[in-house]
């Protein structure tokens, strides 16, 4: 039986991080001022191995986790990560394991994922502008290396595709309609965010937020739509559009908090437990595994600190919060 925590949330999901790097330097998430050349990504020997990722997961689907998400920084940048999907798919009780990428890598590596057991994906699409794109990513990588990893992904059976869009005023909200229209017409599932204030280097403000209410009313008004039921645990409200053409998602984690439901951990790369996105510091599940001690232990320990949960920052966000310790979004993928 999962385990409860103070507001009888229960554990039914984890994200895993796999690695600490990236190749792109988006300004919500890594932005190049503070991830630059010199910064000390995690060496490869502070990382969970494999072996060791699959058997916290083992642990967690033991206490009542079902769904495992892989993350980053960018995962695809973890070598032989089909290797790890494969592991993972043999874990009883896990019944979805899905990834999030920025894409780029997907032409490469889409069909060994698909062929090792995942069997979602997720891909980070914030503007069909190629100079646009390039200014967001702060990278030389283009455009068309994501749209081809989309074409990849389908091709290598994945769909239909989410695709995650941070909206923020100013920079992007101008292409609400047009990556609808991309989403609608490619068969995939578009979910707008609003942009948070995950970290401290992201310079963050709530004038930027554009809010989900605003969205559908955008959406609304050029093609109707109508409201999907939402399955327990999950973040984005769903709408139907009426004529058919597909779904999309609105995540309101700014100005409709969703706390009371959250029933996600996550796990960052160097093995500490999260129990909030917004968390300042989390629990070094890596030194408790390196020292010796036994799934059971380790199962009482995870259980130990569910229970005593009491996050649910975005419910108690202040003008003030945003400028209090949390930790970095690239460190526990998002």
């Amino acid at each position: 039986m999962a385990p409860l925590d103070t507001l009888s949330r229960p554990l039914k999901a984890l994200r895993l991080s796999v690695t600490d790097r990236c190749n792109f330097r988006c300004s919500y998430c890594m932005p190049k001022d503070v991830f630059g050349p010199d910064y000390p990504f995690l060496p490869r020997e502070a990382l969970l191995s494999f072996e060791e990722i699959t058997r916290l997961t083992r642990i967690f689907t033991g206490l009542g986790v079902t769904k495992v998400r892989l993350t980053g920084g960018e995962p695809l940048m973890r070598r032989e990560l089909p290797s790890l999907v494969r592991m993972l798919a043999a874990v009883p009780g896990l019944e979805d394991l899905a990834l999030t990428t920025n894409g780029v890598l997907l032409p490469e590596l889409a069909p060994a994922l698909r062929a090792a057991g995942l069997r979602r994906l997720t891909v980070s699409l914030d503007t069909l502008r190629p100079d646009r794109f390039q200014a967001l990513s702060d990278t030389d990588l283009p455009l068309s290396r994501v749209l081809g990893g989309l074409e990849a992904a389908r091709a290598a059976g994945f769909g239909p595709l989410k695709l995650n869009c941070v909206l923020q005023r100013g920079v992007n909200d101008d292409e609400i309609l047009d990556l609808a229209a991309f989403a609608r017409e490619q068969g995939h599932t578009l979910r707008f965010i609003e942009f948070m204030d995950v970290g401290t280097t992201n310079g963050w403000r709530l004038e930027s937020v554009v809010p989900a209410a605003e969205v559908h009313r955008t959406l609304h008004a050029r093609w109707p739509m109508e409201p999907l039921t939402t399955s327990e645990g999950a973040v984005a409200r769903g709408w139907r559009y009426r004529d058919g053409k597909g779904e999309v998602g609105l995540i309101a984690s700014v100005t409709a908090p969703f706390c009371r439901s959250c029933d996600r951990a996550r796990l960052s790369a160097d093995g500490h437990l999260y129990t909030c996105l917004f968390a300042g510091e989390g629990l070094d599940l890596k030194g408790f595994l390196r020292s010796g001690h036994g799934d059971p232990d380790i199962a009482s320990l995870l259980s130990f600190h569910w229970k005593r949960r009491t996050d649910r920052y975005s419910e108690l966000r202040r003008a003030d919060t945003p400028g209090l310790p949390r930790v970095e979004m690239s460190h526990i993928g998002g």
